[in-house]
């Protein structure tokens, strides 16, 4: 065996050998060139199946709860929008009833500089009624002055028309006030256009209609007729004369045909009281 400069063995490989292993390598490229497409092919189908529904879900589930998020954020605001309403029509309502007050008292007010200018010859002082007897009636109550402001027991009382009542107990800063209508109530009246006398009685239970009973009217003349204004007399020994009581609703005949009764309505709303006039001024001291 023959031997090169350096000493090895050379060894020869046929070139059909060769030639066959390159055929063979190049098989085994094209194989796996193939084989790599059709892999490259087959997760796109699997996907198409599983991954882009999946994708699908998702996007529908977090567009979802994106479109819930924003209806429950408008829901929030128009609930504190409707707060903020409420609030306002709150205090929208407190101020209308404030204004409605203003209103009332503003017209009470007037009501009582036109009856204080009517009887003028008379010093009065406002009082506010601060409590009353059970029942619809101011048939007793209490105002806010008393001896401290001048009150006196018998002073009368105003408000409305005419003609409230007398006070009948009187502390420091308060004073009990009995109404004409209150049971206990008797007062000389005159009718006003004719002098006439007759005597004006509370009466609870019918001035639940509207009505204040008078009796003892001599009216011989027959001169006094159903409208005729009633005021208090010059005879009665605890009211000032010319207050105005009501006016004749009804009158009748007694049976002994002497004297004459019936029903007055009264020029003073006693379902509602809030402000009256005291006269300072007594029937005894009257010049």
């Amino acid at each position: 065996m023959a031997r090169n400069r350096s000493g090895r063995n050379k060894i020869n490989i046929p070139s059909k050998y060769v030639l066959l292993a390159l055929s063979v390598i190049c098989v085994i490229m094209m194989v796996l060139s193939y084989a790599t497409d059709m892999m490259s092919i087959v997760p796109q189908t699997v996907a198409g199946y599983t991954v882009i529904p999946f994708q699908k879900a998702i996007s529908y589930a977090g567009n979802w709860l994106f479109n819930r998020s924003e209806s429950i954020r408008e829901l929030e605001e128009l609930r504190i929008e409707n707060e903020e309403l409420k609030e306002t029509v709150k205090q929208l309502t407190i101020r209308i009833n404030d204004l409605t007050t203003d209103k009332y008292e503003l017209a009470e007010l007037r009501q009582l500089m036109a009856l204080d200018e009517r009887y003028s010859d008379y010093p009065t002082v406002g009082a506010r009624v601060i409590g009353k007897d059970a029942g619809n009636w101011y048939s007793t109550f209490l105002i806010d002055k008393g001896s401290n402001d001048g009150i006196k027991v018998n002073m009368n009382v105003m408000a409305g028309a005419g003609l409230v009542g007398i006070v009948t107990s009187v502390g420091p800063n308060w004073a009990t006030v009995r109404s004409i209508i209150d049971d206990d109530s008797n007062i000389s009246a005159m009718v006003l256009n004719t002098s006439d006398t007759m005597i004006v009685t509370g009466d609870l239970e019918l001035y639940s209609k509207g009505n204040i009973k008078f009796s003892d009217l001599r009216d011989e003349d027959d001169a006094v007729a159903e409208g005729d204004q009633i005021v208090t007399s010059q005879i009665s020994d605890k009211y000032l004369p010319g207050i105005s009581i009501g006016y004749i609703k009804e009158i009748n005949s007694d049976s002994n045909n002497l004297t004459k009764s019936g029903y007055l309505t009264p020029v003073v709303d006693f379902e509602h009281l809030d402000i009256v006039l005291v006269i300072t001024q007594m029937k005894q001291t009257k010049d």
